[in-house]
């Protein structure tokens, strides 16, 4: 008796794939082959590399060949949703990529090609859904990085070297299995990093919000009142405003 075989999807020629090439409103051109029931790297597009984006999301292929290298103009790639258990070396030959999505597919942390790291223009890398145990400190080679989804994975640790990418402005790494510890270390480093203290109007606060801050001013105000000083001290009645009156005595409350 043979083998099982698996689905054997559908068969995309070379004018189904021209027929669904499309313009963005950015004027590129984007090739996009997503929910097709695709289970197999179609070769027929790789006479189309000259598209700027390729979408092959939610399908079935459980493989993306090393020819994806010539599509040099790629600046955008979304493979999420498949069944891929591994990436060719050769993705990292894509050094235009801005954009790439491998979410929700079988990828293991050894089976991450090192050629990711060559992705010298990657701002935007979505690694979540995945069956990742740790993330290589190669990747903190990505400088450009600016969004990174580790979501739903099975990580107890994000190292160092992606954590502080110099232009990283979003880290989601919710549903992962870390220790106290290292909650406790991200809730440490995300007030360390507090650098400027921005005052707000009493019109921006909530009700809530606006009786506490009422009640903290009368504290410090009675504080005031109670300590002899040689001069006559201001009020701080300005005190939740942007532009305070009592600038001779910022020193006395500014939160360092």
């Amino acid at each position: 008796k043979g083998k099982a075989k698996g689905p054997k999807g559908k068969k995309i020629t070379l004018k189904i794939a021209k027929n669904s090439i499309r313009v963005t409103l950015e004027g590129a051109l984007r090739l996009d082959l997503s929910k097709m029931g695709i289970t197999t790297f179609p070769k027929c597009i790789l006479k189309l590399t000259d598209v700027d984006e390729l979408d092959l999301s939610r399908n079935m292929l459980k493989k993306i060949p090393s020819s994806i290298e010539k599509f040099q103009k790629l600046r955008w790639l979304d493979l999420h949703s498949n069944q891929l258990e591994e990436l060719p070396e050769a993705i990292g030959t894509l050094q235009n990529l801005f954009y790439l999505n491998i979410c929700n597919n079988k990828l293991t942390t050894k089976n991450l090609p090192e050629g990711l790291n060559l992705l010298k223009n990657l701002h935007i890398l979505n690694l979540g859904l995945n069956c990742l145990d740790s993330i290589p400190t190669s990747l903190g080679a990505l400088k450009e990085l600016t969004e990174i989804g580790l979501f739903d994975n099975a990580l107890t640790t994000i190292p160092n070297s992606v954590k502080k990418l110099p232009k990283l402005k979003k880290l989601n790494a919710e549903r992962n299995p870390f220790p106290d510890s290292e909650k406790q270390e991200e809730e440490t480093d995300s007030i360390k990093r507090i650098e400027t203290l921005h005052l707000v109007q009493e019109r921006d606060l909530c009700s809530s919000c606006l009786k506490t801050c009422r009640d903290e001013r009368n504290k410090l105000n009675n504080f005031i009142y109670m300590t002899p000083s040689p001069s006559k001290k201001p009020s701080f009645s300005s005190l939740l405003t942007a532009n305070s009156i009592a600038k001779d005595n910022q020193e006395e409350w500014r939160v360092r």
